[in-house]
């Protein structure tokens, strides 16, 4: 009997398959090594050029700088001594019994923060604001009690409050420092709130927390001051929103979580992408990778019996710019001894105010906001509800600053890329975002400085109402100074634009090393050390613990608690009552201010030092692939824009099949919006009118505010995607002739007359009679608008404004005459 053939053993083998498949991946594991290698030398070259760069720079100027005052002043120096010697000895004695006067009274200054300080430490704590205040709402008071308390701000008598201004709500920052910086003059925003009629309320907190509040229970609370704010002025628009710094995101929160309530949104200086920043520029967002993420805050939190002491974050703050905190504050103090003691007083007053937080709030803060960054990318969950930004349905309006070194304009802004992914979505959400950049001022110069409150903030509350009337998208709003009034213009801005403010964000993966390794941190953390710290802490071993912190010291050491300072009291009365002022050309005093130059410009070497040290340091660490292998959990979540076909969503789909139908008011709309895109800006006094005939003229008048913002959207959402079927249906849109003329003349009533009209919106309004009316001949369009290269169809992106000149007014005005 024959066998039957096996025909799988008769397959012939190959046995090198295996050895095969381990050559690849170990080819392929090579191949990702050697371009993780690579990106990791690329980054370090490009961190080290940057700085190398960057300190030559800075040193050479200041090198510069310093020699020709030097050489001034010797010159200055030898002419008078070879003059009249005697003269010289007068100046020497004048200028020291000047600065002995000084230093008596500098010192009596010190001492009076001193006291200042210890009493806010063992006193009431009261809000650093310049205004008379009622209490609306206690906080201690609700169901879940907290630290907070509303403030309804007086009124200024001379202007009232006006019913159809929106009440605004100012939240402060729990940053460590105190309530109220937001109102501490009356140069601030609680100021120009009053001056335009707004009622002003206040959210400020108390210097202890409620035991065991947690950052929902603030969130919780800071929603019921606003409903009840909402019920106060049931007849007024939406209240607006205005948080500064921390305050920002807590905003944010609020009218993510209640969109009913919360009107137009106002952040400033508030940090949003902690990750986001430029190399040689922002070295604040190193800090969590080398204090280990979380773990300090957390180990600080317990060490305090389960209290976060807000003096560690001043420090911190303090140490990003140790020329000021050292050495400029004081000596400005010294050098304008006669004026400055006021200033100097309140201010400390504030900064030196510090707060404390629970263990629950500043874990959350840390773990969410500024080790974890997952607000921006909607990953931070709060009372067991995850936060979405997207939820906020009133435009929010953004001030931050070049000159800004702890929020720079890329972590205020970078959130709008990572929560909507791409423009085209942030438009179809019918969101609007409005943001304003400062090239110069410093992060506390957004929140306190008068001139910032005169004029950025001033134009910001001025033109809340009429951003009511932009429809969905990105803007930047610039102020421009002319004769009579500064003029506030909305430019089209895209993600791109955004993008090219900072040096590219490839390099935020690495913060994500560091969340990891924080999260690895706390678990070991929490398993091992902790118990034992909680078990040896005592309300009372807390407190020994925060009134060792340098920064209390500092300003306990001189104060009448030292026996040392107590006599100064008196002598600095009896210098006041003699007191003798050196001219200020004295030469000395050139000299004690050439020695003030150095010494300031010493020190911001010293910073640049450190921080380009840091940042290498930085990456060196976390782009190793040893650290990278030991606390790495899965795959860097890096922001990018993400390609999607907006064509393809139900909200657009029934957008554009109303593309030829809706009547005068949508006509009306779609051509504003048109002419918006043709002149790609728009001014605030243009979106003023437009509110006004929106609000006043039918038939928008007989529609509701949902209604006419959701015809807004819709109309931008036709303009935005199909520009061209947009124009040419508006014959569809408007059969009547009856319509068309009103159409026609409700859009020149928003952006004319004729002759102020920049050429490209002249040029696009005639389109419209020659579409509609055609009284303009296709020849006569063709003439005008080679005047005016690009007049049609304009990009939405940065466009430059240009007004009509003379010329072109001139090819214009022929066709004009040629109608009639």
């Amino acid at each position: 009997m024959q066998p039957t053939p096996n025909h799988e053993s008769s397959q012939p083998t190959d046995l090198l398959e295996p050895v095969r498949a381990l050559a690849q991946r170990q080819l392929k594991h090579a191949t990702e090594t050697a371009d993780e290698r690579r990106r990791r030398y690329k980054t370090l070259a490009e961190v080290s050029t940057s700085q190398s760069n960057r300190l030559n720079q800075e040193f050479r100027q200041r090198a510069e700088a310093l020699e020709t005052t030097v050489q001034d002043l010797v010159l200055k120096q030898f002419s008078l001594m070879s003059a009249n010697p005697m003269d010289w000895y007068q100046h020497l004695v004048a200028y020291w019994q000047d600065a002995s006067e000084r230093t008596t009274l500098f010192y009596d200054i010190l001492r009076q923060r001193g006291n200042l300080s210890i009493e806010q430490e063992t006193g009431k704590t009261t809000p650093v604001l310049d205004f008379g205040f009622d209490v609306v709402i206690d906080g201690e008071d609700l169901d879940r009690p907290v630290n907070y308390t509303l403030l309804r701000i007086h009124p200024d008598p001379k202007v009232g409050t006006r019913d159809d201004r929106a009440p605004i709500l100012i939240i402060d920052p729990r940053a460590g420092h105190g309530a109220g910086i937001g109102g501490f003059k009356p140069e601030s925003q609680v100021g120009e709130g009053l001056a335009q009629g707004h009622p002003v309320y206040f959210a400020v907190f108390d210097r202890m927390p409620v035991p065991g509040q947690t950052l929902a229970d603030v969130r919780d609370a800071e929603v019921h001051f606003l409903a009840t704010i909402r019920q106060l002025h049931e007849d007024a628009p939406k209240p607006i929103l205005i948080g500064n710094c921390q305050g920002g995101w807590a905003s944010m929160l609020v009218a993510a979580t209640s969109p009913e309530l919360a009107g137009p949104v106002i952040i400033n200086g508030a940090p949003m992408s902690y990750w986001a920043g430029n190399l040689g520029a922002n070295p604040m967002r190193y800090l969590g990778g080398f204090g280990g993420g979380a773990l300090p805050a957390v180990m600080m939190a317990d060490m305090g019996d389960g209290l976060f002491d807000g003096a560690a974050l001043v420090s911190n703050f303090e140490n990003l710019n140790p020329a000021n905190s050292l050495f400029e504050k004081y000596y400005h103090l010294y050098a304008n001894i006669d004026t400055e003691a006021e200033r100097f007083l309140e201010f400390e007053r504030w900064w030196g105010g510090f707060y404390l937080m629970t263990e629950p709030e500043i874990r959350w803060i840390v773990e969410n906001l500024f080790i974890g960054n997952k607000l921006a990318r909607g990953e931070a969950v709060l009372g067991g509800e995850r936060i979405d930004l997207r939820r906020i349905d009133s435009p929010v309006i953004i001030f931050a600053s070049h000159g800004d070194n702890i929020t720079p304009p890329q972590q205020a802004l970078n959130w709008i890329i990572d929560t909507y992914g791409s423009l085209d979505v942030l438009k179809v959400m019918g969101k609007r975002i409005v943001y304003m950049l400062h090239e110069s001022i410093g992060h506390l110069g957004i929140f306190v400085s008068s001139k910032i409150a005169g004029h950025e903030h001033h134009a910001i509350t001025e033109t809340v109402r009429a951003i009511e009337a932009l429809g969905p998208g990105l803007y930047e709003m610039k102020l421009e100074d002319g004769e009579d009034r500064t003029h506030i213009v909305f430019e089209h801005r895209t993600f791109e634009d955004i993008l090219k403010l900072s040096d590219g964000r490839e390099k935020e993966a690495v913060f994500k090393t560091v969340s990891d390794m924080s999260e690895t941190n706390l678990l070991t953390y929490e398993r091992t050390v902790r118990p034992l710290i909680k078990a040896m802490t005592t309300p009372q071993s807390g407190e020994v613990v925060r009134q060792s912190q340098p920064i209390r010291v500092q300003r306990r050491a001189i104060s009448d608690r030292n026996p040392v300072f107590k006599p100064v009291a008196e002598l600095a009365k009896t210098v006041r009552e003699n007191r003798k002022p050196v001219n200020s050309d004295n030469p000395f005093m050139a000299m004690e201010k050439l020695y003030a130059t150095f010494m300031r410009n010493s020190l911001d070497l010293m910073r640049d030092t450190r921080d380009a040290a840091m940042e290498a340091a930085f990456f060196y660490t976390f782009t190793s692939p040893a650290v990278k292998a030991a606390y790495t959990q899965g795959e860097s979540d890096m922001a990018t824009e993400r390609p999607i076909d907006v064509h393809n969503l139900p909200e657009v789909k029934e957008a554009l099949s109303q593309i030829g139908e809706g009547g005068l008011a949508a006509g009306a709309i779609r051509m504003m919006l048109l002419m918006n895109r043709a002149r790609g800006y728009i001014r605030r006094s243009r979106l003023e009118r437009a509110f006004d005939i929106i609000k006043g003229t039918e038939p928008f008048k007989s529609m509701g505010s949902a209604e006419i913002q959701k015809l807004i959207r819709v109309q931008t959402l036709i303009v935005d995607l199909e520009p061209k079927l947009a124009f040419s249906s508006l014959i569809n849109v408007l059969p009547s002739t009856e319509e068309r003329q009103r159409a026609l003349d409700l859009v020149m009533a928003v952006a004319g007359p004729r002759e102020t009209m920049s050429a490209r919106a002249l040029v696009q309004y005639m389109r419209f009679e020659g579409l509609l009316l055609s009284s303009v001949s296709p020849e006569q369009l063709q003439e005008i608008a080679e005047a005016v290269p690009s007049a049609t169809d304009a990009p939405t992106g940065d466009t430059p404004r240009k007004v009509a000149g003379k010329k072109t007014r001139q090819s214009v005005s022929r066709g004009l005459n040629s109608e009639s």
